[in-house]
């Protein structure tokens, strides 16, 4: 993800043109700050290089998530990422070919925080799954309890995709992600904070790597 604390970079373009040849098929950013223009051209680019593009929004009402929705299918997006579940934007989504991870539990702030019972998360998710989603994004690692259990019991009982997003900004939380093997998860202000390393490409193959 071409973010930090949330929020797309202002070079997210430039840093896009550096990486374009590294081993990651998945990008994304998020719906905030870069202009809508500048946002398709970023997409076009990223969808040139063969791709699969993705729009994380970090919204809370029906309003801002059909908004961010609406976005997604203006920029050409494969996933959309975040909002909170609302059955009009699955249907948006639906009848836009567009695959659907809403967030799950009691989600505020920005950067986002997750709070919630496991049980009811699960639960939640799963009443979401029925209803035709693609599958789950889950903030577990900015969950106020214990990250490590909610993510192992929602991974052995989600029968989706599921997207570990947020706060994996450690060669520890690798490991634990190594173990759950997550349909995928994503990495954004840790790589601005060169957890991983120094140039931007050079941490994306370096995780990569490490993950096999």
């Amino acid at each position: 993800m071409l973010t930090w604390h949330d929020y797309t970079v202002d070079n997210a373009i430039e840093i896009f043109e550096q990486c374009r040849c590294s081993d990651a098929l998945y990008w994304g950013i998020k719906e905030h700050s870069l202009p809508v223009e500048k946002m398709k051209e970023l997409f076009a680019m990223m969808k040139s290089c063969s791709k699969t593009t993705i729009l994380e929004v970090v919204a809370y009402t029906e309003q801002e998530g059909l908004a961010g929705a609406s976005l997604a299918v203006e920029c050409g997006c494969d996933i959309l990422l975040g909002t909170k579940f609302y059955d009009s934007i699955n249907r948006f989504c639906i009848e836009h070919n567009m695959k659907y991870m809403p967030f799950v539990g009691e989600i505020e702030g920005r950067p986002s925080v997750l709070s919630g019972n496991i049980d009811d998360l699960i639960d939640e998710a799963q009443s979401y799954i029925a209803k035709g989603v693609y599958g789950i994004n889950l903030l577990g690692y900015r969950y106020t309890g214990d990250a490590t259990a909610l993510n192992r019991a929602f991974l052995q009982h989600i029968d989706a995709p599921v997207c570990l997003a947020g706060s994996i900004n450690s060669y520890e939380r690798l490991d634990e992600i190594k173990e759950l093997q997550p349909w995928a998860f994503t990495i954004g202000s840790a790589f601005f904070e060169k957890k991983f390393g120094d140039t931007i490409s050079e941490q994306i193959n370096r995780v990569i790597d490490y993950m096999l």
